[in-house]
């Protein structure tokens, strides 16, 4: 997963307040909305505990629960600093529980694990009105969207909607077929899904471009949806649920490749350590241990990070703080625009929880 959508809040300067919360309001609550102020209250209480400054947390009461066209169960991630709302973003699915924390390094993690898997698609429902497919007074209705998962939940993608004769839908359907192949080249798809009426989908199906039709999934559902949700959103989620993105995929495999002839690979925090501090990391891989209590050594700059304080001393570095590891080796990767693949234990057990990949080997192993 590339890490560009975090590059504006690493080029702010800490300490930051990073807050995490349910934001949902179609819930059984009958007053949703005093639930998410009773909700920041807490956090609130949390981050002046831990020093906030008071235009820090003016600056995200002002952002939290400004979602409310938002339907469906969400959340919000909302970091400020300096008094300034630094990044806003909207969690497709609400956080486990709600956490707030402030500190030197953003905690942006758990926003990354909801980005993730970040799968580029198309997905297309087709409804036919008529009583059989001879009937010539019916209409086709063509709803069609562009979007990445999961976080068209709760960002829509651009959508497409037709509504056809009957009569024309062997013709609509080939032009149909050609605006999404456009579309899906645009954003690199993965998949292609296709849902609604037998008949109607199966013509579609036949007259999509063939580089698009091997990519054709098709599934059984109604095509309603929410405002502001995705379109078939819970076929979708029956369909990502436990995938990676392909891209992700394809670095997972490079990884695993140069494991088994001894090149450019390494597993384990002191290896990615190494590796991060001098610039070397392609991609690294990650068993996501939200709860792990793993801390390293940081400076003022995304390369200057070490297991020890006395290492990074030695390097001449004055301003050393000791921070949880997730915060320190993610500003690493932004920093020098390495990438992050999220990889399940039961898939792939890595040493310590973590691997990297390099961008190029060296004579030796890296420690």
């Amino acid at each position: 997963m590339r890490l560009s959508f975090l590059e504006a809040l690493y080029k702010e300067n800490g300490p930051f307040a990073s807050v995490y919360l349910d934001t949902s309001r179609d819930s059984a609550v009958n007053d949703p909305e005093a639930a998410i102020e009773l909700r920041w209250r807490h956090l609130r209480d949390t981050l002046t505990s831990e020093g906030a400054d008071q235009d820090s947390l003016t600056a995200a009461a002002k952002a939290v629960g400004s979602d409310v066209d938002v339907p469906g169960p969400h959340g919000q991630a909302v970091f400020t600093a300096h008094g300034r709302l630094a990044l806003l973003d909207e969690l497709p699915d609400p956080p486990a529980r709600d956490t707030a924390h402030f500190g030197t390094l953003p905690d942006t993690l758990p926003l990354i694990v909801q980005h993730s898997p970040g799968i580029p698609y198309v997905v297309a429902h087709v409804h036919y009105s008529g009583r059989h497919s001879t009937d010539a007074t019916g209409t086709v209705r063509l709803d069609a969207e562009v979007g990445v998962w999961p976080l068209t939940k709760v960002t829509p993608g651009h959508r497409l909607h037709e509504e056809i004769p009957v009569t024309d839908w062997l013709n609509a359907a080939a032009r149909t077929g050609r605006a999404l192949e456009g579309h899906a080249r645009r954003i690199h798809a993965e998949a292609v899904v296709v849902a609604g009426d037998v008949w109607a989908r199966g013509i579609l199906v036949r007259r999509l471009p063939t580089p698009l039709r091997g990519q054709v999934i098709t599934v059984e559902g109604a095509g309603e949806s929410q405002p502001r949700r995705a379109l078939l959103e819970h076929r979708l989620e029956s369909l990502f649920s436990g995938r990676m993105a392909a891209h992700d995929r394809s670095l997972l495999a490079a990884f695993l490749a140069q494991r088994a002839h001894d090149g450019a690979s390494a597993e384990g925090v002191a290896a990615a350590v190494s590796a991060l501090q001098r610039g070397r990391v392609k991609a690294l891989f990650l068993n996501h241990h939200p709860e792990s209590p793993l801390r390293l050594w940081v400076g003022p700059e995304p390369g200057q990070l070490a297991l020890t304080e006395q290492e990074l001393r030695s390097y001449g570095i004055e301003d050393v703080r000791e921070q949880r590891a997730d915060a320190v080796l993610t500003r690493a990767l932004v920093g020098t625009k390495a990438e992050l693949v999220l990889v399940p234990v039961n898939q792939l057990r890595l040493h310590e929880g973590v691997g990297v990949l390099l961008r190029y080997a060296e004579p030796g192993p890296v420690v």
